[in-house]
């Protein structure tokens, strides 16, 4: 005869493994709308684009110093736009990523930026999704505050940030802001 703990012990184990096989994760759908990527509503399906490339180096290259110059190489001197008056769009070009392309479109009036949408962002795997609805409206509130492309990276998503801060800053040379 099994004793009474035995039982109950055994009892309790098997409901817990067939509730734990039974379990199912939330499925979360990223959707691209009018103010860009977010968490879409759970019958809006997800929306790929395949990056073109997984392994793809993120930013400028660097040089290394030259005989006898002292200190780190400098920035190449930049020549400020005018302010453009009227408004429109500037779609930057696409950053690849190891997880994949980000692209941002810029709207602006009067020599300001208005409105950032991500165009692209790495969204081939769940877990890029994920980041990419978590980091992307971060993003848009940085660029929108700070009016460039002078951003904060978000913890988590850097590879995401720096294609973000990339492209925002294609997109600003494009309108001339």
């Amino acid at each position: 005869m099994v004793p009474r703990r035995g039982v109950i012990a055994l009892s309790l184990t098997a409901i817990a493994l067939v509730l734990l096989l039974n379990f199912k994760t939330p499925q979360m759908t990223v959707g691209f709308g009018p103010t860009g990527v977010g968490a879409a509503p759970p019958t809006a399906g997800i929306t790929s684009t395949p990056p073109s490339s997984l392994y793809a180096t993120i930013g400028p290259t660097t040089t290394s110093p030259v005989a006898g110059a002292s200190g780190p190489p400098s920035a190449p001197p930049t020549t400020p736009h005018p302010p453009v008056a009227g408004a429109g769009q500037a779609t930057g070009q696409v950053s690849e990523t190891p997880f994949g392309p980000v692209q941002v479109r810029i709207s602006y009036a009067n020599g300001k930026i208005t409105d950032v949408v991500a165009v692209q962002v790495p969204s081939d795997h769940f877990r890029s999704q994920m980041i990419a609805a978590y980091a992307v409206p971060i993003l848009r509130t940085e660029a929108l505050q700070a009016q460039s492309a002078q951003i904060d990276t978000v913890s988590g998503a850097t590879y995401t940030s720096e294609g973000y801060a990339m492209s925002l800053q294609s997109a600003i040379d494009q309108a001339h802001l």
